[in-house]
């Protein structure tokens, strides 16, 4: 080969379709994978924030009442959580109890003599977190001054009744449309709040329901 031929092959221009990027074909195979990507993992973002949206209400009600259960127990007086749809701030806020609110708050019960009068302890918000999530059960919980669950059917929120579980514990079940997580959080007579899996048996998990 001379010095003339071999210049030629040194200097010989790269063919412009293999410089100018990706091809159709290999462009449209990029977008058809893109598109089963998302296809699978779209419907898995979905079920993420349903299911974590339920934890989050479920979260805020068991640590709302086990602050009420303590509050209780550290006064050495009937403390009462209610839930309802309007922010309570003091007690002079006009509120009514209900049994899927958006709010909780948890106030003294006065006691029989005519100077009582009820005192805010905590407060907190449930449905601005977590729209969509319904809550069901009661509209109240009574805490008597040992922490333990009692009945009072006046316990000071308009609306609010407490009355003693025919079981072993109130319930509050959270859930949300097509949510695959179905969460419930117990207080039993005794006063301890516990949050579970309703999908799963106590006796096989240790985050499960009991039957």
């Amino acid at each position: 080969m001379d010095a003339e031929e071999g210049a030629g092959v040194l200097s010989k221009p790269r063919s412009r379709s293999r410089m100018a990027g990706f091809t159709a074909i290999e462009l449209m195979t990029a977008v058809s994978i893109l598109a089963i990507l998302l296809g699978i993992g779209i419907p898995s973002l979905v079920d993420w924030v349903r299911n974590n949206r339920v934890r989050v209400v479920a979260n805020a009600l068991q640590s709302g009442l086990r602050g009420a259960q303590s509050d209780a127990l550290s006064r050495s007086e009937p403390v009462v959580l209610f839930l309802t749809n309007a922010k309570v701030e003091s007690t002079t806020s006009a509120f009514s109890a209900d049994a899927n609110g958006k709010f909780w708050a948890a106030v003294t019960v006065p006691g029989l003599m005519a100077a009582d009068t009820a005192t805010l302890l905590n407060s907190g918000v449930l449905g601005d977190m977590a729209d969509g999530v319904t809550i069901t059960g009661p509209s109240a919980i009574c805490f008597n001054s040992l922490g333990r669950l009692s009945a009072n059917s006046a316990p000071g929120p308009a609306g609010a009744s407490c009355s003693l579980p025919a079981t072993t514990a109130s319930v509050f079940d959270i859930d949300m449309p097509n949510a695959k997580r179905h969460l419930r959080v117990m207080v039993s007579i005794g006063g301890q709040v516990r949050m579970c899996d309703r999908d799963k048996d106590i006796a096989q998990y240790p985050d499960g329901c009991p039957t």
